[in-house]
């Protein structure tokens, strides 16, 4: 193993990097002037892969299966939907609204052939599953080793 010389430069540009990527998602126009999607608020994803499949779940509370959309497209995989805000009454005073409503949009670029035609999703209690399998060709194959 080759060790490489500490440079405190290259760790100052780093740091500068990471501030850059911050400051850049910070003034995103989107989240501030708005846009079609824009970031009112986006579901938490997960993200596995296994030897035969990728699977996300995301967290979906409040929604229908009605609400939301998938859609597999040059090797990427949406999903978007819309939760819609509860109608406002006229006799009650909000002291506090924290939930989140408003569309949104999450996307997964997926690295290898995967059989599109076969992709299922589940909806329940709130949390959305999609299993996405690969094809044959790209699962990981096993190979024996050879005494000689």
């Amino acid at each position: 193993m080759k060790l490489a010389p500490w440079s405190p430069a290259r760790d100052l540009l780093k740091i500068q990097d990471e501030m850059n990527r911050m400051v850049d998602r910070f003034f995103n126009p989107d989240e501030f002037f708005g846009s079609e999607f824009s970031a009112g608020w986006l579901p938490s994803m997960d993200v596995m892969e296994t030897k035969d499949s990728f699977k996300l779940t995301l967290e979906l509370p409040g929604m229908k299966k009605d609400d939301v959309r998938i859609t597999y497209k040059d090797d990427t995989l949406i999903v978007e939907g819309e939760r819609k805000q509860e109608e406002e009454s006229k006799d009650v005073n909000y002291h506090r609204v924290e939930r989140r409503y408003g569309k949104f949009l999450r996307s997964f670029h997926i690295p290898t052939q995967v059989k599109s035609d076969q992709i299922e999703a589940r909806f329940k209690d709130g949390v959305l599953t999609i299993e996405v399998p690969k094809t044959e060709e790209v699962k990981a194959k096993e190979i024996p080793v050879k005494v000689s």
